[in-house]
């Protein structure tokens, strides 16, 4: 989009919101099992609502012990801050309803014989690279999670006191000739001890608004502009506030609205299912390409079948300006590059218990992990990209 300006919005929300609370257990779940076997097979899902847990899903792998999984999803509640009323890691009724992959799906999906590994599902995976943050990521997702995560480091910390877990944020930036120029607006919308009138709230939360942009994006932001609990109190949140399910923060987790999303979700998912790996290796793609200076932004989509081990297609987008690379990058992709389920996962070691951490504040745009977190996120293939 040249020569023009918009504004541009994206939300985020804290690790305290009920779906978040519901993705951190299910990936709980998958690094559980991983961490027995490296080969398990997990899809598991989890409702949350005022002081209760449940878990469903398929399993292939070590039997664990029921009560041994309901300690696990105490100390997930636990670590997310809730000892509350309506919610507490302590008293909270847990419920769980694991059992047995169907032998249909491993059929389909399983290596035997002259037959590699197929996906363990169809779909379409996007990943997205820009220059607009140093993460290459895009500007309005990228802030509002740090946002939140330093007011969730600090409270953790005891340094954020009278701040509970549930929060949002929202970031409104202005695009000139399309690079972000300003932020308009800001939404922070947090859970509060009931003993905090709002402009204590609006005071302790605003420097992490300043702490979170660079001053050059803020420097023509109104007070006005800035939005702190706007429905006037947030002191029920959490499940107690609101039921939370497994993967219903599908664009939190990924671009912000910035690029399109396949429509599947990632937590509670091994690594053998491509909604998740392949979207992760699209994301390796788009930011080792962006890295390697060609282009300012890449997007990358995949296109799997079930039980079939080759992406059906794949689609690379470059800048307007860079389209006639689009060839040339192609081919390094297929010649390079092994993306069926099997190659994705041994090229970015995924079958590690490395999937809680990825529950909250976006999937992309984070920092490398000391034991194989965040591999996506690696830029060690963009000499390969240079032209």
């Amino acid at each position: 989009m040249k020569n023009n300006s918009y504004l541009f919005t994206s939300e985020s929300v804290s690790e305290g919101h009920p779906d978040k609370v519901c993705d951190k257990i299910s990936d709980m779940i998958v690094d559980t099992y991983l961490s027995l076997d490296p080969y398990s097979r997990v899809a598991c899902e989890t409702l949350t609502t005022t002081n209760k847990v449940v878990l469903a899903g398929e399993t292939r792998g070590p039997d664990l012990d029921k009560e041994e999984i309901i300690q696990k999803v105490r100390n997930c509640i636990k670590d997310i801050g809730y000892d509350q009323e309506g919610f507490s890691w302590k008293t909270a009724n847990i419920e769980v309803h694991l059992h047995k992959q169907s032998s249909d799906i491993a059929m389909g999906v399983d290596s035997s014989g002259n037959k590699d590994e197929g996906a363990g599902d169809q779909g379409i995976m996007f990943g997205y690279a820009c220059k607009e943050t140093e993460d290459l990521m895009p500007a309005p997702i990228y802030f509002s999670h740090k946002i939140l995560r330093l007011m969730a480091e600090d409270r953790k910390k005891n340094n954020l006191t009278g701040i509970e877990p549930d929060s949002k944020s929202q970031v409104t930036m202005l695009y000139e000739n399309g690079k972000p120029s300003r932020v308009t607006s800001v939404v922070i919308s947090t859970q509060h001890s009931e003993n905090l009138d709002q402009e204590k709230v609006r005071r302790l939360v605003i420097p992490y608004i300043k702490k979170s942009i660079p001053e050059n994006f803020l420097k023509d932001l109104k007070e006005e502009e800035i939005y702190i609990n706007p429905t006037g109190q947030f002191v029920i949140g959490g499940p107690d506030g609101d039921t939370g399910l497994t993967g219903r923060k599908i664009i939190v987790d990924t671009y912000g609205g910035s690029a399109p999303h396949g429509g599947g979700a990632f937590s509670g998912k091994d690594p053998t299912k491509v909604d998740r790996s392949a979207a992760y290796a699209s994301r390796y793609l788009a930011k080792n390409i962006v890295a390697a200076g060609v282009s300012d932004n890449c997007l990358i989509q995949l296109a799997y079948a079930i039980g079939v081990s080759k992406p059906l297609s794949v689609f690379l987008k470059l800048d307007e300006k860079d389209k006639d690379k689009s060839k040339e990058i192609l081919k390094r992709i297929n010649e390079n590059f092994d993306l069926s389920p099997r190659g994705i996962r041994e090229m970015l070691k995924l079958n590690k218990p490395i999937y809680e951490v990825t529950s909250s504040y976006g999937h992309f745009g984070r920092k490398l992990g000391k034991n194989g977190e965040f591999s996506w996120e690696n830029t060690d293939k963009k000499d390969l990209f240079k032209l």
